[in-house]
């Protein structure tokens, strides 16, 4: 009994000179400073990821460890810090705190109100950093995201656990296409995260005005790291929001994510790893700029029910310069997630809205998502519309075309017109499957525009006025009988003939 005594004396004793050694080691001094990163010497237990506290309230980020020396990125402003400068550990690595209470917030990378709304109350803070979700525990994608855009839910459909990539040239539209997916959601149990990276603080501005206008900002989270902030705060910031939409998926909600985008981010980490001299491979970034993007957006996934049930669907955005989709970062995440949509700027410079290119935009599981009624109609369309496009191309060399050739032209241009989209006028399921029957009854061929939006808003009429049954039906998930889908086509000929 003696001897143990003696022993846990020993252990304790030793437990409290180390406790007392770290404690020495937890504060150093900065060796340089340059642009945003710095080098500071000792630290010898610092940890990755680890949060370190400089003068000023700034704070610092460990992103490499040397023998000698820990090269940090920081987080706020340094302008203020200089060699010599005292540096202590907090212990902990990089979190940020997660609640409910978030809905309806601003919020910084860190968690800092943004908004001006002052402080609120949390429940715990989580790490940035999380392995993602083990494949035990993921459920396949069996439930749409709607987003309101016809072009989108019929032939790049997204499912609640996708990661769809939207990608094309600077003012085509990207975060048009991912606002409207977010407004959308209002009537559905969809909670939104709208991450900004990079952005200008007015555009930020502007996207919070227009949620607040639809009136979805209550179950929308802004996770903003602007174009002001320092490199290393954009550079977290789609790993904090990821973060918070976990916390929600957990707990057997739908979460979307949109980061908005993954070229300033690529940027940012490029920024940073150059400072603390990591070796540049292809366009000057680092050779793990693919692991650090496939890392966030495989934390997307949907969850079995014995695991929480929810979902986080990804939308990361990333902008090509003339169109290259093959540049090293949209390469690098077009492999990275389930399908892309592609912006086309020639589409948007005709005027072709949303300027949506179907033959080089694809969604690799959202079709299994896809509700049964829109599987019906969308179906045979998508093969017709790729079958047009080839068409019209070889038209163009001026042969002459027989009759059948001419209507499967002229139904194909009325399809393009039908999928021409004003922003934020955005359409239930039950909504465009009935406008997409009526396509392919034909009922759009040889109209101009103003003729095809005045169908379109008949249809609409006729629609919730006399098919009440048949949207809940489409809401229910169930498929509509050949009958029904007749019986209101016939309507929509009459309504439409009568009005002539």
């Amino acid at each position: 009994m003696i001897e143990a005594k003696n022993m846990l004396q020993a252990i304790q004793q030793s437990i409290e000179k180390t406790d007392m050694e770290l404690k020495k080691e937890e504060v150093s001094t900065v060796q340089s400073v340059s642009a945003g990163t710095a080098i500071v010497s000792g630290l010898e237990n610092a940890q990755m990821d680890e949060l370190l506290q400089f003068p000023h309230n700034v704070s610092g980020m460990v992103q490499t460890l040397n023998r000698q020396s820990v090269g940090v990125v920081f987080l706020d402003d340094p302008q203020k810090i200089k060699a010599g400068d005292r540096v202590v550990r907090t212990g902990r690595v990089s979190d940020v705190p997660v609640s409910e209470n978030l809905l309806g917030r601003v919020i910084n990378p860190l968690g800092e109100p943004l908004d001006g709304k002052g402080a609120y109350t949390y429940e715990e803070r989580r790490p940035l950093e999380v392995e993602a979700v083990p494949i035990m525990d993921r459920a396949p994608v069996d439930m749409p995201l709607q987003t309101g855009i016809k072009a989108v839910d019929a032939f790049t459909p997204i499912g609640r656990g996708q990661r769809e990539l939207i990608l094309g040239d600077r003012q085509t539209g990207k975060t048009a296409i991912a606002l409207d997916t977010i407004i959308n959601q209002k009537n559905s149990d969809v909670i939104s995260i709208y991450c900004a990276i990079g952005q200008r603080n007015a555009a930020v501005a502007s996207v919070i005005a227009d949620l607040q206008k639809y009136d979805v900002m209550d179950k929308t989270i802004v996770v903003s790291a602007s174009a002001d902030d320092e490199a290393g705060m954009q550079y977290i910031a789609p790993y904090a929001a990821t973060t918070i939409g976990e916390y929600f998926m957990q707990r057997g909600y739908d979460v979307l994510v949109v980061y908005d985008d993954l070229t300033n981010h690529a940027r940012a980490y490029r920024q940073m790893s150059l400072l603390l001299r990591r070796p540049p491979g292809r366009e000057a970034f680092p050779g793990d700029i693919f692991y650090i993007h496939s890392r966030l957006l495989e934390r997307a996934t949907h969850l079995r029910p014995e695991a929480g049930g929810g979902s986080l669907t990804a939308l990361p955005i990333v902008s090509t310069e003339a169109g290259n989709i093959s540049a090293y970062i949209p390469t690098n995440i077009i492999s990275i997630t389930d399908g892309q949509i592609y912006l086309s700027a020639q589409m948007f410079q005709k005027g072709l809205m949303p300027a949506i290119d179907t033959g080089k935009s694809v969604s690799r599981v959202g079709g299994d998502a896809q509700l049964p009624a829109y599987k019906s109609v969308v179906g045979p369309l998508k093969l017709f519309y790729a079958q047009f496009e080839e068409l019209e191309s070889f038209t163009k060399f001026g042969t002459q075309l027989d009759k059948e050739t001419q209507q499967r032209i002229a139904r194909g241009q009325a399809v393009r017109a039908v999928l021409q989209q004003r922003r934020y006028a955005l359409l239930t399921a039950a909504e465009q499957i009935a406008i997409f029957a009526a396509t392919n009854n034909g009922m759009f061929d040889g109209l101009d525009a103003e003729q095809t939006n005045h169908v379109q808003e008949v249809i609409l009429q006729v629609l919730h006025s006399r098919f009440k049954k048949l949207i809940h039906a489409v809401d229910k998930r169930h498929k509509i009988s050949d009958a029904d889908m007749n019986n209101m086509i016939q309507t929509f000929r009459s309504v439409l003939q009568g009005e002539e």
